[in-house]
């Protein structure tokens, strides 16, 4: 009886050898495939593809967009860089795409969940931005209102559309 549990065991222990996967761990096969990250796309992900800038700016748009960031910003984002809750907005035309700015404000939750910029900042700023339910038009608003205050903090704007 037990040569025969022995031939058994010593059975199964062949197959389980000839059917592995020539002795790789499934750690090691984690180390050894390439794990790819998701390329930043400098247009953010979401439903702006482009956007038309004015030039000179807009100051009906302005308006709008200075009373919506006193009504759902102002108290996270301060017009200066400095960082509260959020960043602050000095430069962020400068940095980032108007595409960019704008599905960060009107998709909130797809650009912290896959965008790799998005995700930098909840980094830094530890806080998820809460999602405003901000239309299109009013972030175009917010936009224009951004890249006022861009050029009275830093006396230029738009510099992220030379950059990408």
């Amino acid at each position: 009886m037990k040569k025969i549990i022995l031939l058994i065991l010593g059975s199964l222990s062949l197959n389980l050898i000839s059917c592995g996967d020539g002795g790789k761990s499934r750690i090691d096969k984690i180390k050894s495939e390439t794990i790819k990250t998701p390329e930043a796309n400098p247009k953010g992900i979401g439903e702006v593809k482009n956007v038309t800038l004015t030039d000179p700016l807009e100051e009906n748009m302005i308006k709008s967009g200075k009373a919506i960031y006193e009504m759902k910003c102002s108290a996270c984002h301060k017009l200066t860089d400095q960082r509260v809750v959020g960043p602050g907005w000095a430069g962020v035309t400068n940095k980032r795409r108007p595409e960019w700015i704008m599905n960060m404000i009107t998709n909130v939750d797809v650009m912290l969940d896959q965008d790799p910029e998005a995700q930098k900042l909840l980094e830094e700023c530890l806080t998820r931005m809460p999602n405003q339910g901000v239309a299109i038009g009013d972030a175009r608003d917010l936009l224009e209102f951004m890249r006022q205050n861009d050029l009275d903090k830093t006396q230029q704007k738009d510099q992220a559309l030379t950059k990408n």
